[in-house]
């Protein structure tokens, strides 16, 4: 898609690629206070690159 955009003579700001969940978790309240709790422990740890999930906050 990048390549054929930049033919098109248009430069793309990102040209990143995105895993999307085929199933996405809806989470409100505690659960979702909780759920952001863990993934900011997780993105803080400097072995972890990349943290991936498919909850919906």
């Amino acid at each position: 898609m990048k390549n054929a955009l930049q033919a098109a003579g248009l430069v793309a700001e990102l040209a990143d690629v995105t895993l999307r969940p085929d199933v996405s978790i809806a989470m409100d309240g505690d659960d979702a206070a909780r759920m952001q709790k863990l993934l900011d422990v997780l993105e803080d740890l400097d072995d972890v690159q990349e943290v991936y999930h498919n909850a919906e906050l």
